[in-house]
């Protein structure tokens, strides 16, 4: 678990939470462009269903302005922060099982007023691409 601060200020503009370190090759992905884009972030591994107390005190006191949450298996983390915030979560499944597809439906089948956006198996670079995207709007 790691804190960047990109940008040398105490605003961090991206929270990355991972449900697990197996999840690392994932994140790695979506770290890797938002440092090479200098867009400041905070790297967390917090499980919805192993850490659901720090999971929602972090969701209390995070002052981010777009989350990305990876997640496999039954990936509860994207929709568990998107029913606790207003804030665009976006959601990387992984390919744990059955070739992430698992994942990747448990995330896009949302609840109504539980938007979550999705990125495809195991991309979490088009994450942090697509969180960027958000943030520019945010500047218009």
């Amino acid at each position: 678990m790691s804190d960047n601060n990109i940008n040398n200020n105490n605003d961090v503009v991206i929270a990355v939470l991972a449900g697990s370190t197996s999840d690392e090759s994932v994140y790695k992905k979506t770290i890797d462009v938002l440092e090479k884009e200098k867009i400041s972030y905070e790297l967390k591994i917090l499980s919805a269903h192993r850490d659901p107390k720090k999971l929602d005190d972090y969701i209390k006191n995070c002052k981010a302005l777009v989350y990305i949450a990876i997640a496999g298996l039954s990936a509860a983390l994207p929709g568990v922060i998107a029913s606790k915030t207003n804030r665009p979560v976006i959601g990387v499944p992984v390919s744990a099982k059955l070739g992430g597809l698992d994942a990747l439906l448990s995330i896009v089948q949302m609840p109504p007023k539980v938007p979550v956006a999705c990125v495809g198996i195991d991309r979490g670079e088009n994450a942090a691409y697509l969180a960027i995207r958000i943030l520019d709007l945010m500047k218009k």
